[in-house]
């Protein structure tokens, strides 16, 4: 077969085949124009299956020997309607004759016909993977007699499914999950924020939590978003590493509903990038590679001193950086603290695998037009969520996961002990 380049003519769109087997003897363009438009060929199957039990019962037409002695006959056939896509689709439908019983014998291939056909869920996720309703409608469906599926139904239908995934999602139980460390950020959504909340397994694996709707990253709204985690079978009582950014309502989150079994690691990316936000553009690049350096230290000691002596320099160029770097300073050598840094700081020293989560969510949102109401916003969030959660990777080196399971504890002991020897001494009274 010749293939010809496109020339400026308008190509004639071929005529469209009435069976499977036209389908397959066609050309390569007819084969390509059913592909485009596969509805037709989800109403062309329904008409096979039917007709293969049709042959199974009475036989070929004109066939001598009729099969099951031929206790079938045809019939001739009535007007139905089979379900494509959440559309009723008319279709002929054979009839046959039960001779012994003198009665109709109803097709079973058609009762599971009409009970549904979704011709390919993928079609809906296209929705999401950035293909409009309009244009969903314009590819899909144009079809032999004004079959097809139409933008509303289409809509319709991604509607059902994405508030079936919400609930679905909001339902989540993690009573059989253990979580060492959750990543919590937010993404800002038509002017609404959504913090969203990953988790990360004891044997490497992300796992999207929930997420919770609010203006800012505000505490109280965090809270509850950990606490409803909590109540869906989240346990925390062996110590959870919370990764997070500079915001002081998501570090009040994690203190108030966590305590002492929470340690905040504070992303040392942000913190770099806020720190040089200060300085001017000839000194930023220097500044990022020594701030780099000094995070790269293996061991507590060696990284706290490095990070002071920048902290002292900076004192004589930019005050302003200097206070910066010295805030939170200490959150963000946790790591280094638990003396896991060198094991596990790759992928838990920054926000990056939530941050990766969110610029997939920008991918699959960023065709959204209009942004309606809540129930829109959450419905194509939890949808973009899932579609990138099939995409997430372990983390690099799962099997040193256990160290932080232990340094977890070792911590929640450490503090425990250092309260008790912090509690003022009551002296016993002798009046």
């Amino acid at each position: 077969m010749k293939y010809q380049n496109d020339t400026n003519e308008e190509r004639k769109t071929p005529e469209i085949p009435q069976s499977i087997e036209q389908i397959m003897t066609a050309g390569l363009d007819m084969k390509l124009h059913m592909v485009r438009h596969h509805a037709q060929m989800a109403y062309l199957l329904a008409g096979e299956i039917m007709n293969e039990e049709l042959v199974f019962l009475t036989g070929h037409r004109h066939e001598r020997d009729k099969p099951l002695g031929g206790q079938f006959r045809r019939w001739g056939s009535n007007p139905g309607s089979v379900r494509i896509d959440g559309e009723r689709i008319p279709i002929r439908v054979p009839r046959v004759r039960d001779v012994e019983a003198s009665k109709e014998r109803t097709l079973e291939s058609y009762q599971h016909l009409k009970a549904g056909f979704d011709i390919d869920e993928q079609l809906e996720d296209s929705i999401l993977l950035g293909l409009s309703t309009r244009d969903y409608g314009r590819v899909a469906g144009s079809i032999l007699g004004g079959f097809g599926l139409s933008q509303s139904s289409v809509s319709r239908a991604f509607k059902e499914r994405s508030a079936k995934a919400l609930e679905t999602f909001e339902e989540r139980r993690f009573d059989e999950e253990d979580i060492l460390a959750l990543w919590i950020d937010g993404k800002y959504l038509a002017r609404h924020q959504m913090v969203i909340c990953l988790g990360l397994t004891s044997d490497g694996r992300k796992i999207a939590m929930g997420f919770v709707e609010t203006t800012t990253e505000n505490a109280e709204a965090i809270k509850g978003l950990l606490q409803r985690l909590i109540h869906r079978g989240l346990s925390f009582e062996e110590g959870i590493l919370c990764i997070i950014d500079g915001s002081k309502g998501l570090f009040k989150a994690v203190q108030d509903v966590f305590g002492e079994y929470a340690v905040v690691q504070r992303c040392q990316f942000h913190k770099r990038e806020n720190v040089t936000s200060y300085l001017n553009e000839k000194d930023k690049p220097k500044y990022r590679r020594s701030l780099q350096r000094a995070y790269e230290r293996p061991t507590y000691e060696e990284a706290k001193k490095a990070l002071t002596d920048i902290h002292r320099e900076l004192l004589t160029i930019n005050r302003s950086a200097a206070n910066s770097l010295i805030e939170g300073l200490e959150e963000t050598l946790t790591l280094h603290r638990l003396g896991i840094f060198e094991e596990l700081g790759l992928s838990l020293k920054t926000t990056n695998a939530i941050e990766s989560l969110n610029s997939q969510l920008g991918r699959y949102l960023r065709k959204v037009k209009y942004w309606m109401h809540s129930d829109q916003r959450q419905r194509w969030v939890v949808m973009a969520i899932l579609e990138a959660e099939k995409r997430m990777r372990r983390i690099n080196h799962p099997e040193n996961l256990p160290l932080l399971r232990a340094a977890l504890q070792e911590n929640i002991k450490q503090n425990r002990l250092n309260n008790a020897e912090n509690e003022p001494v009551h002296e016993p009274s002798f009046n």
